[in-house]
């Protein structure tokens, strides 16, 4: 397709040249995901796995 967005290339290149903390989506403190995982109700000691793209500082 002419002129379509070349997504695999663009996301490689996002991730072999920016640092972990210099994309949007980054957040060294997550308050927020804390909050959401508590309102679950799921004990401390529960497994959780954090879908998403790129770095994360949840583990």
């Amino acid at each position: 397709m002419i002129g379509a967005p070349r997504t695999k290339e663009h996301w490689e290149n996002v991730y072999t040249t920016k640092a972990p903390d210099a994309v949007s989506w980054y957040a060294p403190h997550l308050s927020m995901s804390f909050q959401y995982i508590g309102r679950t109700g799921a004990s401390e000691n529960a497994a959780i796995i954090d879908i998403g793209g790129g770095e994360a500082t949840l583990v």
